[in-house]
């Protein structure tokens, strides 16, 4: 009988572990990235990171405490009030970078290739950028505080482009360049 009460004990701790650690997970993904907003004091666009963890904790027990961890504008302006909060909570989706990095590249092709970029993967196949000077930037390189000059003066790399040029800098002994010629049509060639 007690082999039995232990069991069930264990299947039940089991199983609300299981809800738990899942709601958890799904809270803190929700509240992970950071957000592009505009500050109540300057007016400006800067970049925010909410505190995802003490989010997806609090809201186990009913609307989430967001506040923030990180600000573009800190340390400066550390103590200020964080009336920007109030953004987050009307448009959580409009104002993630990733939906800002997603709408830049909409309406943008590669550089290099001229291909579309209205598919973009930000998790395996990430584009990249080219600075005006030339060099091939990824988007984990790039300063947050930067991103609005970023968007503004870079231009948009594909992701196989970015390989095959990232390949080219750094191992360019290994590199044949053939340049493409046009196939005449006929049969004396």
């Amino acid at each position: 009988m007690a082999l039995v009460m232990y069991a069930v004990v264990t299947l039940l701790v089991a199983t609300i572990l299981f809800f738990g650690v899942r709601f958890f997970v799904r809270a803190y993904i929700r509240y992970r990235d950071s957000r592009l907003i505009i500050c109540p004091d300057n007016k400006q666009a800067t970049i925010v990171e909410v505190d995802a963890i003490h989010a997806a904790l609090t809201s186990a027990l009913g609307p989430p405490d967001i506040r923030l961890r990180n600000c573009g504008r800190w340390p400066l302006h550390r103590s200020c009030g964080q009336e920007c909060l109030v953004q987050l909570d009307v448009a959580p989706t409009e104002c993630l970078v990733r939906g800002v990095l997603k709408g830049w590249y909409d309406s943008k092709s590669c550089i290099y290739c001229g291909k579309w970029l209205d598919q973009i993967q930000f998790w395996d196949h990430k584009p990249a950028l080219q600075s005006p000077n030339g060099e091939l930037v990824e988007w984990n390189d790039v300063e947050l505080n930067d991103l609005e000059n970023v968007l503004r003066d870079y231009h948009p790399v594909c992701w196989d482009c970015q390989v095959v040029h990232s390949f080219l800098h750094e191992h360019p002994e290994l590199v044949v360049y053939r340049p493409w010629k046009p196939m005449s049509i006929g049969r004396n060639n």
